[in-house]
C-alpha cells in the first residue's frame, strides 16, 4: 500500500488547532509564513513518500547487521540518510548560528511526523540528533558548540543518547559507568550500555555519544551522575576526524519491531570523553535531551498510527465481502459494514486528537522561548511542561491502539506479514516504553507537573476548554456538547482531588495509584478539545465558502465520533482516578494467585 503524507491535515492542525500564528506573531521567526509552512510540509511529505516509505518493508525484513565490532544499516538506509541530511531536514528548527534554518519547533514536529509515518525505524536516527542538539545548545561549552553543533545540525554527524545499563533502566541512579579524569581536561569512560538506538551505523562518518557516567568522587544515587560527550572518532586540532575512540558495539538487540533501527549494546573501554555542563548535574542536563525526545516520540506515535490507518482504510475500500446496509450492494467493500467504518472513524479521530496535542505542545515550546513578556513565557512554559508527558504517553498508547485496530480491520490478513499491518503494530509497541515508560510519564504528570505551580497550569487548560465549549453551542446541540462539558468537569474534579490528596501526608499512594487513569483522562479530554477547535475552524471556513466542503464537514463529524466513542468514557476514567492506593495494596501476589 502506498503511503500518502497527510500534508493537508498537518497544515490544518498547525493553523486551526495548535495556533502557530501566535508563534509567527512574536516576530522571532522572520522567515516563517503560511507559504513557507506549506512548502516545508510538501517537501517533507514528498521525501517521506518517495524515499523513506519504500524502504520500510525491506528494513523490517533485513534489519541492520552487526559484524566484527561495527553495524551496517539496513539496505538503502545509509543512502536515504545522506539524502535526508543533504535536504537540511535536521536543521529545520536549529539556530542559524550553527547552520540551522531557525523555523518554529512546531513546524519541525509536523514535518517529522511524515518521516516517522513513512519509516519509523529510520526516523529514530535524526530524532536523536535533534535531542543531542538541544542538550548541547543548552549545556555545552562554547568550544563544544563550535566543534559539534554545526556537524549535528547539518546531519553530517548523528547523535546518540546513552543512558541505560543492564541493571539500570528507569532507575538511572543505579548506573555504574565511570569517567576518570585523564589530567588534560578529558575523561576516560568505562562501562557497558544497552538499548542504545542508532549507537553505531555506517550512514555517517562520525557519531556523537552523550553518555551518563559517574566521576570517581561522585555521591551515590542520581545526584552523582554527570553527562559526557564521546565522539566515535577522536578529533584533530583542525577538527578533522582522527583515530577511532575506545568504544564499540558488541552486538545489536533482536527486537519485536523497528528491525532496521540498530539497538546497540555498547562497550566503553577507556574512551576519551568531555564533560558536558556541571559535574554531578548530568541527570538534569540529560532531561533537556530527554524532554525533547519525549515530545518527538509522541509524534512518532501519531506517525505510526497514521500509517496503520491509511493501510486499513485502503484495505477496507478494496476488500469486498457481504451486503452493504446503506446501499444494498452485494459483495460490497467492507468499508460499508458499520463496525469497520466505526473502527476507521475512531482511528482517524484519535490520530487527529493526538496530532493536535503534540503540535500544541510544540507551539507552547516556541512561545515559552519567544513570547513577548516574561509573564507570557512563564505561562507557555507551564503549558509545555504539563502537556509533554501527555503528548508522549497518550499519543504512543494511541499509536498502539490504532495499529491494533488496523490489524483488526484487515482481519486474518492483518495477522500475516504480507499486508504490512502486523509490522505497524510491532513497530508501534516500543514507543510507550521509550524515554521513560508511560507509567513514568503519568507519575511525572501527577507528581511534578500538576503541583509545581499549585495546579495553575491545569486550571488554565480547563478554563480554555470551557471557552471552546461556549463557542461550540452554536455548532452542536445535545450530546456532542454535553459529553464535552461532562468530560471537562471530570478533569476538573480529578485535578482538584489529586492536588488535595498530594497535600495530605497519607495521600502519596492514592496519587500514584491514580496517575495512569488521570493521564488518560487528561489526554482523552484535551484531545477532544483539539477536535472541537478543529470543528469550529472548519465551520468558519465553510461559512466563508473556503476549502473543500466534504473534507471540512469531515472535521466536524470526526469531533462527533470522538465525543461518542471517547469523551463518553470520561466518567469511568474519573472512577479509576479515585480507586485509591489501599485497593492496590490488597492485590498481593497471593491475592493474584501467584
Amino acid at each position: 500500500m502506498t503511503f500518502r503524507a497527510p500534508v493537508r491535515d498537518l497544515a490544518f492542525a498547525l493553523e486551526a488547532i495548535a495556533g502557530i500564528e501566535e508563534v509567527a506573531a512574536t516576530g522571532a521567526f522572520p522567515d516563517y509564513d503560511p507559504d513557507l509552512m506549506s512548502a516545508v510540509l510538501d517537501a517533507a511529505g514528498q521525501f517521506s513518500e518517495q524515499v523513506l516509505a519504500p524502504l520500510n518493508r525491506v528494513g523490517d525484513q533485513k534489519g541492520s547487521l552487526y559484524a566484527n565490532g561495527s553495524v551496517t544499516a539496513a539496505p538503502g538506509f545509509a543512502d536515504a540518510y545522506r539524502q535526508f541530511a543533504a535536504g537540511g531536514w535536521t536543521g529545520l528548527a536549529a539556530d542559524p548560528a550553527h547552520g540551522g534554518q531557525g523555523l518554529p519547533k512546531a513546524l519541525e514536529l509536523a514535518a517529522f511526523e511524515t518521516v516517522h509515518a513513512a519509516n519509523m525505524a529510520f526516523g529514530l536516527c535524526p530524532m536523536l540528533s535533534l535531542a543531542a542538539i538541544e542538550a548541547l545548545q543548552e549545556h555545552g561549552t562554547e568550544a563544544q558548540k563550535e566543534t559539534y553543533l554545526s556537524k549535528l545540525v547539518s546531519g553530517e554527524w548523528t547523535g546518540a543518547m546513552v543512558l541505560t545499563e543492564p541493571q539500570a533502566g528507569t532507575d538511572l541512579g543505579s548506573l555504574t559507568a565511570t569517567a576518570t579524569p585523564n589530567g588534560d581536561g578529558t575523561y576516560a569512560l568505562n562501562g557497558q550500555k544497552i538499548f542504545i538506538t542508532w549507537g553505531d551505523h555506517d550512514a555517517t562518518d562520525n557519531i556523537v555519544h552523550l553518555v551518563l557516567a559517574r566521576l570517581p568522587d561522585a555521591p551515590a544515587g542520581p545526584k552523582g551522575i554527570s553527562l559526557f560527550l564521546a565522539s566515535k572518532y577522536l578529533l584533530k586540532e583542525d577538527g578533522a576526524l582522527g583515530e577511532r575512540n575506545a568504544f564499540r558495539p558488541v552486538g545489536v538487540e533482536h527486537k519485536l519491531g523497528i528491525h532496521a533501527s540498530p539497538t546497540c549494546v555498547m562497550s566503553y573501554e577507556g574512551a576519551t570523553a568531555e564533560l558536558v555542563g556541571q559535574p554531578n548535574q548530568g541527570l538534569s542536563h540529560m532531561f533537556t535531551m530527554m524532554n525533547a525526545a519525549r515530545l518527538a516520540v509522541g509524534v512518532e506515535g501519531v506517525g505510526i498510527a497514521e500509517r496503520a490507518w491509511q493501510a486499513a482504510l485502503a484495505y477496507a475500500l478494496d476488500r469486498r465481502q457481504g451486503r452493504s446496509v446503506w446501499t444494498g450492494e452485494n459483495n460490497a467493500p467492507i468499508f460499508d459494514h458499520p463496525d469497520v467504518r466505526r473502527m476507521l472513524s475512531v482511528m482517524k479521530a484519535r490520530i487527529e486528537a493526538a496530532r493536535g496535542i503534540c503540535l500544541s505542545t510544540g507551539v507552547a515550546a516556541d512561545l515559552a522561548r519567544h513570547a513577548a513578556s516574561e509573564e507570557d513565557r512563564r505561562k507557555w512554559k507551564a503549558r509545555e511542561d504539563l502537556f509533554t508527558p501527555i503528548a508522549k504517553a497518550w499519543s504512543t498508547d494511541m499509536g498502539v491502539e490504532v495499529a491494533s485496530m488496523g490489524v483488526q480491520v484487515h482481519g486474518g490478513m492483518g495477522f500475516i506479514e504480507e499486508t504490512g499491518a502486523a509490522q505497524h503494530y510491532r513497530d508501534a509497541r516500543i514507543a510507550p516504553i521509550y524515554e521513560g515508560t508511560n507509567g513514568v510519564q503519568a507519575m511525572d504528570l501527577v507528581g511534578r507537573k500538576l503541583s509545581m505551580d499549585g495546579g495553575e497550569a491545569a486550571r488554565a487548560v480547563i478554563a480554555d476548554m470551557r471557552g471552546t465549549l461556549i463557542a461550540m453551542a452554536g455548532l452542536f446541540e445535545g450530546k456532542p456538547v454535553e459529553r464535552f462539558a461532562t468530560a471537562i468537569t471530570a478533569v476538573e474534579d480529578a485535578t482538584l482531588w489529586l492536588i488535595d490528596r498530594k497535600a495530605e501526608t497519607e495521600g502519596a499512594a492514592d496519587v500514584l495509584a491514580a496517575a495512569d487513569a488521570y493521564l488518560r483522562l487528561m489526554g482523552d479530554v484535551i484531545g477532544g478539545w483539539m477536535l472541537a477547535k478543529g470543528a469550529l475552524a472548519a465551520r468558519t471556513r465553510l461559512d466563508a465558502g473556503e476549502g473543500d466542503p466534504a473534507w471540512l464537514n469531515g472535521k466536524i463529524a470526526l469531533y462527533e465520533v470522538y465525543a461518542a466513542n471517547v469523551l463518553g468514557h470520561a466518567s469511568s476514567r474519573l472512577a479509576a482516578v479515585g480507586q485509591g492506593g489501599a485497593l492496590l495494596q490488597r492485590m498481593t501476589p497471593e491475592a493474584l494467585g501467584a
